[in-house]
Protein backbone atom coordinates (compact mmCIF):
# COMPACT_ATOMS: atom_id res chain seq x y z
CA UNK A 1 0.00 0.00 0.00
CA UNK A 2 1.24 3.16 -1.04
CA UNK A 3 -0.47 6.00 1.47
CA UNK A 4 0.00 8.67 -0.62
CA UNK A 5 4.13 8.58 -0.44
CA UNK A 6 6.17 10.81 -2.99
CA UNK A 7 6.39 8.02 -5.25
CA UNK A 8 3.00 8.69 -6.60
CA UNK A 9 3.81 12.16 -8.19
CA UNK A 10 6.66 11.19 -10.59
CA UNK A 11 4.34 8.62 -11.78
CA UNK A 12 1.73 10.94 -12.74
CA UNK A 13 4.36 12.78 -14.41
CA UNK A 14 5.88 10.13 -16.29
CA UNK A 15 2.16 9.08 -18.18
CA UNK A 16 1.54 12.70 -18.66
CA UNK A 17 5.29 13.38 -20.48
CA UNK A 18 4.27 9.64 -22.18
CA UNK A 19 0.76 10.70 -23.02
CA UNK A 20 1.97 13.92 -24.58
CA UNK A 21 4.96 12.54 -26.43
CA UNK A 22 2.59 9.45 -27.97
CA UNK A 23 0.05 12.64 -29.00
CA UNK A 24 2.54 14.82 -30.89
CA UNK A 25 3.45 11.99 -33.05
CA UNK A 26 -0.50 11.55 -34.70
CA UNK A 27 -0.86 15.53 -34.07
CA UNK A 28 0.17 16.63 -37.90
CA UNK A 29 -2.02 19.68 -37.39
CA UNK A 30 0.25 20.86 -34.56
CA UNK A 31 3.75 19.80 -36.36
CA UNK A 32 2.56 21.59 -39.57
CA UNK A 33 1.93 24.82 -38.07
CA UNK A 34 5.29 24.33 -36.06
CA UNK A 35 4.40 23.66 -32.93
CA UNK A 36 6.58 22.36 -29.65
CA UNK A 37 5.19 20.84 -26.92
CA UNK A 38 7.83 22.03 -23.97
CA UNK A 39 6.28 20.44 -20.98
CA UNK A 40 3.03 18.25 -20.02
CA UNK A 41 2.45 17.46 -16.52
CA UNK A 42 -0.66 16.14 -14.72
CA UNK A 43 -3.55 18.36 -16.05
CA UNK A 44 -0.78 21.31 -17.70
CA UNK A 45 0.47 22.07 -20.68
CA UNK A 46 2.99 24.26 -22.32
CA UNK A 47 3.11 24.40 -26.10
CA UNK A 48 5.19 26.94 -28.49
CA UNK A 49 5.26 28.61 -31.54
CA UNK A 50 7.17 30.99 -33.55
CA UNK A 51 4.68 33.26 -35.67
CA UNK A 52 5.97 32.69 -39.11
CA UNK A 53 5.09 35.18 -42.10
CA UNK A 54 2.74 32.75 -43.20
CA UNK A 55 0.40 33.13 -40.35
CA UNK A 56 -0.11 36.87 -40.59
CA UNK A 57 -3.25 38.30 -42.06
CA UNK A 58 -3.74 41.31 -43.79
CA UNK A 59 -3.34 43.90 -41.26
CA UNK A 60 0.06 42.44 -40.05
CA UNK A 61 -0.91 40.61 -36.90
CA UNK A 62 -1.09 36.70 -36.03
CA UNK A 63 -4.22 35.11 -37.39
CA UNK A 64 -6.88 34.60 -34.10
CA UNK A 65 -7.64 31.50 -35.74
CA UNK A 66 -4.04 30.02 -35.33
CA UNK A 67 -3.47 31.96 -32.00
CA UNK A 68 -6.50 29.89 -30.90
CA UNK A 69 -5.43 26.70 -32.40
CA UNK A 70 -2.20 27.05 -30.03
CA UNK A 71 -4.25 27.63 -27.34
CA UNK A 72 -6.56 24.61 -27.99
CA UNK A 73 -3.73 22.38 -28.37
CA UNK A 74 -1.86 22.93 -24.98
CA UNK A 75 -5.98 22.48 -24.09
CA UNK A 76 -5.69 19.12 -25.64
CA UNK A 77 -2.21 17.88 -23.99
CA UNK A 78 -3.42 19.31 -20.98
CA UNK A 79 -6.67 17.41 -20.84
CA UNK A 80 -5.40 14.10 -21.83
CA UNK A 81 -2.19 14.28 -19.85
CA UNK A 82 -4.63 11.96 -17.06
CA UNK A 83 -4.70 8.76 -19.41
CA UNK A 84 -8.23 8.71 -20.71
CA UNK A 85 -9.29 10.24 -24.32
CA UNK A 86 -10.45 13.56 -23.91
CA UNK A 87 -12.02 15.63 -26.11
CA UNK A 88 -12.85 19.42 -25.97
CA UNK A 89 -16.62 20.01 -25.48
CA UNK A 90 -16.47 23.55 -25.72
CA UNK A 91 -13.96 26.67 -25.71
CA UNK A 92 -13.96 30.49 -25.88
CA UNK A 93 -11.25 32.64 -26.60
CA UNK A 94 -10.36 36.66 -25.69
CA UNK A 95 -7.80 37.93 -27.52
CA UNK A 96 -6.16 40.61 -25.73
CA UNK A 97 -3.22 42.21 -27.90
CA UNK A 98 -2.24 41.52 -31.45
CA UNK A 99 0.82 38.81 -32.00
CA UNK A 100 2.84 40.05 -34.73
CA UNK A 101 5.69 38.29 -37.26
CA UNK A 102 8.40 37.08 -35.22
CA UNK A 103 6.66 36.48 -32.22
CA UNK A 104 7.44 33.22 -29.67
CA UNK A 105 3.69 32.57 -28.38
CA UNK A 106 3.81 30.37 -25.49
CA UNK A 107 0.53 28.75 -24.37
CA UNK A 108 -0.02 27.51 -20.74
CA UNK A 109 -2.90 25.44 -19.39
CA UNK A 110 -4.13 24.70 -16.16
CA UNK A 111 -6.53 22.31 -15.29
CA UNK A 112 -9.08 23.92 -12.59
CA UNK A 113 -11.40 21.30 -11.93
CA UNK A 114 -11.98 18.02 -13.40
CA UNK A 115 -14.57 15.13 -12.08
CA UNK A 116 -15.84 12.57 -13.22
CA UNK A 117 -15.52 12.38 -17.20
CA UNK A 118 -15.86 16.48 -17.32
CA UNK A 119 -13.08 19.22 -16.73
CA UNK A 120 -12.47 22.57 -16.96
CA UNK A 121 -9.08 24.22 -18.19
CA UNK A 122 -7.66 27.76 -18.34
CA UNK A 123 -4.81 28.77 -20.88
CA UNK A 124 -3.30 31.83 -21.36
CA UNK A 125 -1.48 32.68 -24.56
CA UNK A 126 1.82 35.35 -24.00
CA UNK A 127 4.70 36.29 -26.30
CA UNK A 128 8.64 36.90 -25.43
CA UNK A 129 8.22 39.64 -23.37
CA UNK A 130 5.74 38.31 -21.45
CA UNK A 131 2.47 40.04 -23.00
CA UNK A 132 -0.72 38.14 -22.18
CA UNK A 133 -1.70 37.50 -25.69
CA UNK A 134 -4.75 35.46 -24.98
CA UNK A 135 -7.19 33.53 -22.79
CA UNK A 136 -9.19 30.45 -23.81
CA UNK A 137 -11.30 29.10 -21.36
CA UNK A 138 -12.19 25.26 -22.09
CA UNK A 139 -14.37 22.42 -21.04
CA UNK A 140 -13.66 18.73 -22.07
CA UNK A 141 -15.40 15.89 -22.09
CA UNK A 142 -13.32 12.40 -21.94
CA UNK A 143 -14.56 9.78 -24.31
CA UNK A 144 -14.35 5.95 -24.45
CA UNK A 145 -10.11 4.43 -24.74
CA UNK A 146 -6.84 6.08 -23.41
CA UNK A 147 -4.30 7.13 -24.59
CA UNK A 148 -1.82 4.55 -22.92
CA UNK A 149 -3.05 2.03 -25.68
CA UNK A 150 -0.97 0.97 -28.66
Amino acid sequence: MNNGSPKVLPDLIERARQVGAKLYQGDRASQALGMRVLDTTPGCARVAMHVRSDMVNGQRVCHGGLIFTLADSAFAYACNSHGPNTLAAAASIDFLVPAREGDELTARASELWRSGRSGLYEVEVTNQRGERIALLRGRSHQVAGSNLEP
